[in-house]
């Protein structure tokens, strides 16, 4: 393969500041062709970024265009017939989280995955994040023990760039699908995936309809270890915070800022890094490993990483976190 041929659908605010600039700076890649439903936008995109070939239809993309890729960024009800369709047309497929609507959906793409043998990767850009990729490896390393506790949450004012997130048709929950599915899937990810035995949640409703903007979840892992989350668009904050506590038998990390603490000796003592990068370049740098990652799965120099069989497990959580909130009981997953 010269260059991997890659179309981009959607082209909303994730594709044009984050997708489409990282996509265009790859020498091994070529940006084919963009669809989107607003001719007048994909024209624009089309002119900013050098893609002559602008489609509106994303059925007539895939047929009329020599495609190895497909970059989806649409809103969460299309993911499951975009995928399969690219799929079926022998592409590999990078779609935005979350994978789709609902546990059934993602089980749907995860067959078809299987059953056309493509790359399929999830955009789990926090798993890309320096700062996290580097927690990881103190957890894998041993350097704080064993994990028992961890508080964590993503608290962020609702964007205007997306109004189809509140509409449930459209994104299959509120709030924990939008901004909780993803540091439920980081933290598990940090882990090495310990299986989840329970899940405790509430959400609230205050400033949406049909979905949540606010929900509090506790799980508990086959391990034994323990996750507080809280996720919310509507809490009253002075300004938008992500933050990661975790604490084990023999110290802590957290984020962010990156701070670790642990045992050396007798001595408990600081060896966080002394430079870190920006909140925005760590942000940057996530999209930018993300997206190599895919393209380098789809040029076949590894194996894809944040798959569609992942996917459907972390899935089967978030209906757990609903129905939790709905029946007001804990709820026990098999």
């Amino acid at each position: 393969m010269d260059k991997l041929k890659i179309g981009v659908v959607g082209l909303g605010w994730v594709a044009q500041v984050y997708h489409l600039p990282v996509l265009k700076k790859m020498s091994d890649l070529e940006i084919v062709a963009i669809c989107d439903h607003d001719k007048g936008k994909a024209k624009s995109v089309g002119e900013k970024f050098g893609v002559s070939k602008i489609y509106t239809d994303y059925e007539e993309m895939l047929i009329s265009t020599e495609l190895n890729a497909v970059d989806i960024c649409t809103p969460t009800d299309l993911h499951k017939s975009m995928s399969i369709a690219a799929l079926q047309a022998g592409l590999d497929v990078f779609v935005e989280r979350p994978i789709a609507r609902s546990y059934e959906e993602a089980r749907d793409i995860s067959e078809a995955v299987t059953k056309n043998k493509r790359n399929f990767m999830v955009g789990m850009n926090n798993r890309f994040r320096p700062d996290m990729m580097l927690l990881k490896s103190i957890i894998e390393n041993g350097e704080i023990g064993n994990i028992f506790y961890v508080k964590a949450g993503w608290i962020k004012k609702l964007s205007s760039n997306n109004p189809w997130v509140t509409q449930k048709e459209k994104s299959g929950g509120g709030v924990f699908l939008d901004l909780g599915l993803t540091v439920l899937d980081t933290l598990l990810w940090s882990f090495n995936f310990p299986s989840v035995k329970r899940v405790s949640a509430v959400t609230y409703n205050h400033t949406t309809k049909s979905v949540e903007d606010s929900c509090i979840a506790f799980f508990e892992t086959l391990n034994g270890a323990t996750m507080m989350l809280e996720t919310s668009w509507s809490f009253q904050a002075a300004a938008d915070s992500f933050y990661c506590d975790i604490f084990g038998s023999k110290g802590s990390v957290q984020l962010s800022p990156l701070r670790i603490n642990k045992f050396m000796g007798e001595n408990f003592v600081s060896v966080t890094p002394t430079k870190m990068d920006t909140q925005q370049n760590l942000m940057k740098k996530s999209y930018e490993n993300e997206l190599r990652h895919f393209v380098n799965a789809a040029r076949g120099l590894h194996l894809v990483t944040s798959t569609a069989q992942e996917a459907v497990q972390r899935m089967k959580v978030v209906e757990a976190v609903y129905k939790s909130a709905k029946i007001q009981k804990e709820v026990l997953l098999k």
